[in-house]
């Protein structure tokens, strides 16, 4: 059963997801109808699948990165007058019936930002990314003075009132981060909320070396502000 309907969205950032979104969209569905696809500039028919399967479509002409897929959603929901706001990733690694746990814990807690956090139970992880995903969030967390065990995971409740004049700039999976920093340095309480990950063996978008250095590159940027 969906829930909400009229209360929240599903934001899926999508770059060549096409025989996995259509997947996606239908699971997400099944918990909340209201799911927008940012397709950012997939050359196949990412968009076709995700506009098939019952989402909404808002597709960028050319690949602009995940920041700008994520400014567009965030766009979306804040011109749509949505009061909070999940993102999902468009790979499938994410489980659509996780959603309830943010949306009960949002509802509890009135927490105004939560992050999935697969940390608890990472066995199923790749143990590069658990390793640098550890140390990723432990940097972080002592930068932004609370902690956040999980900071690379895509799977977040946001209220949209906290993102109205959120400009994330990093390029690739540093905007995750990024947005995490910002927000800490206006106080906004972060929160978690366990979730699983599904790990099926496909070729990861993350590219080890070029992210990395475009994490180190968007903290420094921010320490010296």
């Amino acid at each position: 059963m969906a829930t909400d309907l009229k209360k929240y969205c599903v934001i899926v950032p999508a770059y060549r997801e096409q025989g996995r979104i259509g997947t996606v969209v239908e699971g997400i569905r099944r918990h909340c109808e209201n799911v927008v696809v940012i397709d950012d500039g997939s050359p196949d028919d990412t968009a076709k699948e995700a506009g098939a399967a019952g989402a909404v479509v808002v597709k960028h002409a050319v690949n602009m990165g995940k920041g700008v897929a994520l400014n567009t959603g965030f766009k979306y929901a804040l011109e749509n007058r949505y009061e909070f706001l999940i993102t999902m990733d468009g790979d499938g690694q994410h489980d659509p019936s996780d959603i309830q746990g943010f949306v009960a814990e949002y509802t509890k807690t009135g927490t105004p930002v939560l992050i999935g956090n697969r940390m608890d139970d990472p066995r199923a992880m790749p143990i590069v990314r658990r390793l640098t995903n550890r140390f990723m969030s432990w940097l972080l967390s002592r930068k932004m003075r609370q902690v956040v065990p999980d900071t690379q995971s895509g799977f977040r409740l946001f209220k949209c009132d906290v993102l109205s004049g959120l400009a994330v700039q990093a390029e690739r999976f540093a905007a995750e981060s990024e947005i995490l920093l910002l927000l800490s340095r206006q106080g906004i309480k972060i929160g978690s909320v366990p979730i699983k990950t599904i790990y099926r063996g496909e070729k990861s978008k993350i590219n080890p070396i070029k992210d990395t250095i475009g994490f180190f590159k968007m903290l420094l940027h921010h320490i010296r502000r």
